[in-house]
């Protein structure tokens, strides 16, 4: 699921979305309630009878992109060579430029990330999400 997140936001996103709400952010450990009986796993698992929470891999995917791309951002253009790779970009209102990159793939893969004339190679590893902070010119 961790995967499909990832896809689905950043090819959201890419495609003048505002933005991304998960439907089911907290769920009990049987995947409900659930009025259809289509269980489901949630960024968040309570447990009532245990008084435990548990936050899986499904809440740390929304809280990086949460935690990067904050409220007026605008996304910017963005050209990605490697078809491998997914990736969205955008200004924050404090005018720094998000890059968030998915590699979905099983080896970690390099690119030349340019911007206003300078250049920086990155490296992203295997099964991964990264975000490249451009802090304001």
């Amino acid at each position: 699921p961790v995967y499909r997140y990832a896809r689905d936001i950043i090819g959201c996103l890419n495609s003048h979305v505002d933005g991304w709400v998960d439907w089911n952010m907290v769920l009990d450990r049987q995947g409900g309630p659930n009025w259809a009986k289509n269980w489901c796993v949630a960024p968040v698992i309570a447990d009532p009878e245990q008084d435990e929470v548990y936050f899986t891999p499904l809440y740390y995917t929304l809280s990086h992109f949460s935690r990067f791309i904050r409220p007026g951002s605008v996304r910017i253009g963005l050209e990605l060579e490697d078809e491998s790779l997914r990736a969205t970009a955008v200004e924050n209102p404090d005018g720094s430029i998000a890059v968030v990159l998915f590699n979905p793939g099983a080896e970690a893969r390099s690119l030349e990330l340019a911007h206003n004339g300078q250049m920086a190679t990155v490296t992203i590893s295997a099964q991964a999400i990264q975000t490249i902070i451009i802090p304001k010119a």
